[in-house]
């Protein structure tokens, strides 16, 4: 089968096409023909040689979401029938023709949506449902902040704080993201362009000093001081990225005198029992949202599986608004 293989640690140019051995499913396991893999942030780390690979995923094919069909399905699997369209988190192997995917890892792709879209769905709605809801526990009426409002975990984090009735919804990016973003018309009350205003003055002024309940940081240090400012007293942050810089100047007495909380959360290295419950309750509680179109996913431009180097590049840019995919049917 077609792959791309990181052939070292380094940039772009060392994503190479060409072909590998076709993999073989276990009894629970089923092999997808893949038609679309979306591309995500940790795909660059691995790539750099930064992100190491959970145990029993190819270490040196990437890609953590994919869409396609069911080729064949193991004895013990249910639920799932040759032909079938599926999608699935993965550990790493979506830039190929076909992976095989714990049976329980699979979700059915919704009538409504393409393999591309379908493709953009697993990383990121996972992560931003899982960190909103499961891990700092937004509710209705809540304030909310989201960092970086344009990029895949953005995108869906403002469309479930806005399905889940949050009382005002905030979100930093650049201007022409958030122009983007009003143009979709998705759920953001106050746009903040971060490169023009500090965020945290703003959140003062449009919260008339309180702040914000819950904070979605893929940041990191960069934003911590301006974060604490931002939240309320018992505010939440949950932080799921490190793109500004894993340290910063702590004042642990402002996180005690405010009673805050701060949840760090990972998804691609929790355990396999993990992600298989994590699957089961996004089934359960988000997937019918998708399916009637209450939730979709941003796509914000496709390229073919062997230009997967220009794909990197462009993410690196930092110009996409929502998800870029590999669409294998191109």
């Amino acid at each position: 089968m077609r792959a791309v293989r990181i052939t070292e640690s380094g940039d772009p140019d060392v994503l190479r096409p060409g072909e590998v051995p076709d993999p073989e499913p276990g009894p629970d396991e089923v092999r997808v023909e893949v038609r679309a893999a979306a591309i995500n942030r940790a795909d660059l780390y691995q790539r750099r040689g930064h992100y190491p690979v959970p145990p029993g995923w190819p270490e040196e094919i990437p890609g953590l979401e994919m869409a396609g069909v069911a080729a064949e399905v193991g004895d013990r699997v249910q639920g799932f029938e040759p032909g079938d369209r599926v999608m699935s988190l993965l550990g790493g192997g979506g830039y190929a023709e076909q992976v095989c995917v714990h049976g329980d890892l699979l979700l059915p792709v919704p009538e409504n949506l393409t393999f591309v879209e379908a493709a953009s769905v697993p990383e990121v709605f996972y992560t931003a449902w899982d960190a909103l809801f499961r891990q700092v526990g937004l509710e209705m009426g809540e304030r909310v902040l989201i960092h970086a409002a344009g990029g895949g975990v953005g995108t869906a984090a403002l469309q479930l704080a806005g399905a889940a009735g949050a009382g005002r919804i905030l979100g930093t990016a650049s201007e022409p993201k958030l122009e983007g973003i009003r143009e979709l018309g998705l759920p953001l009350d106050v746009p903040i362009d971060y490169r023009s205003r500090d965020f945290a003055e703003v959140v003062g002024e449009e919260t008339g000093g309180e702040g914000v309940d819950v904070i979605l940081d893929v940041i990191g240090g960069e934003y911590w001081e301006q974060n604490m400012e931002s939240l309320a007293w018992q505010g939440r942050m949950v932080l799921v990225g490190l793109l500004g810089g894993r340290s910063a100047d702590v004042d642990l007495g402002q996180v005690l005198r405010n009673r805050l909380t701060v949840v760090g959360t990972v998804l691609r290295a929790r355990s396999p029992g993990e992600k298989l419950e994590l699957t089961r309750a996004f089934r359960k509680r988000v997937l019918p949202l998708i399916r009637e179109g209450r939730l979709r996913p941003i796509v914000d431009r496709t390229f073919p599986l062997e230009d997967a180097s220009e794909a990197h590049r462009y993410m690196e840019s930092n110009r996409n608004l929502g998800k870029i995919v590999l669409d294998l049917e191109a």
